[in-house]
């Protein structure tokens, strides 16, 4: 005889499949309407909030005026979502690849599809956004554009939708913050709660997929593949503020990058972004030694 309520039977892949494609049926947006293209940029609005930009509580940021702060958290966002483009082209082409010959009639492969149709859409809405701020383009180096190229043609399995959800996770606790930022531009605050909302799913999806590989995988895999997720953490993280930012807001770039890099208050903002993450990758097996020592390098442990 059992005591207590009997605990709750896992979904399975199926399932969730079908749960999200109904939310996504009930609540999507379109940020061709959703976000008003033609209103001007208001004066004095941040572009994110200003304790996530990357010189936030360092001396350098408090010597910069007003309208250099605005600059810099304007450039910075765009660069956030030059990166959230490049990874997002990534992860369609691994989705893709995944989904190939696999059971058109599975609400799997549907919502794989549904996902992809929503990145398409982010990634033309930062597109624009960035257009709108007048932005540079900020690319990765070329090194780490050409890992990525191999990346999104040999993932597959645990290490793509793995390293979907890490590069998901921290964007996510940022745009949540940002979505309610009070003197963060309206566009950006729009856009952030449609990826918010959206990329919910994919995280969930995201999760799914990784635990459904991972129960099918041996220690050597395993080991392997929580190390090749935290590399593609690493470079994403630290990919995401590209040091150009600094020169467009007319900042000493050489001071920024070194102030930047020992900004104690932006670390400990990472790493509290990943808390839930590195509790999912812990219990799916993820959080190896190898793997932790990578996070920790990227602040995110």
């Amino acid at each position: 005889m059992t005591t207590g309520a009997a605990q709750a039977r896992p979904e399975s892949a199926d399932e969730v499949s079908r749960r999200l494609l109904d939310s996504a049926a009930t609540l999507s947006y379109d940020p061709a309407t959703e976000i008003d293209w033609s209103a001007p940029l208001p004066d004095g609005q941040y572009g994110l909030n200003p304790e996530w930009s990357t010189l936030y509580g360092t001396a350098l940021w408090d010597e910069l005026s007003e309208a250099q702060r605005v600059a810099l958290t304007r450039y910075e966002v765009c660069s956030i979502m030059h990166t959230g483009i490049w990874f997002e082209l990534i992860l369609q082409q691994m989705i893709l690849r995944d989904q190939y010959l696999k059971n058109p009639a599975d609400p799997e492969f549907r919502f794989a599809l549904t996902e992809i149709a929503d990145e398409c859409r982010h990634s033309i809405m930062f597109a624009r956004i960035c257009e709108k701020l007048e932005a540079p383009k900020f690319e990765p180096p070329r090194a780490v554009a050409e890992l990525g190229r191999l990346l999104k043609s040999t993932a597959g399995g645990e290490i793509a939708y793995g390293g979907t959800l890490v590069a998901e996770e921290v964007l996510d606790v940022m745009q949540r913050d940002w979505m309610r930022g009070e003197n963060v531009l309206e566009i950006v605050r729009t856009s952030s709660k449609i990826h918010v909302v959206e990329e919910s799913r994919h995280m969930k999806f995201a999760r799914q997929e990784t635990k459904d590989y991972m129960s099918r995988v041996g220690p050597v895999r395993r080991h392997a593949s929580a190390t090749l997720i935290a590399g593609a953490a690493l470079v994403i993280v630290q990919a995401l503020v590209h040091p150009a930012v600094y020169k467009a807001a007319g900042i000493d770039p050489k001071r920024a990058v070194a102030a930047a890099a020992g900004n104690e208050h932006r670390k400990s903002m990472l790493r509290n972004a990943c808390a839930g993450l590195m509790e999912f990758l812990s219990d799916a097996g993820l959080l190896t030694k190898p793997a932790a020592a990578i996070y920790r390098r990227a602040n995110m442990l």
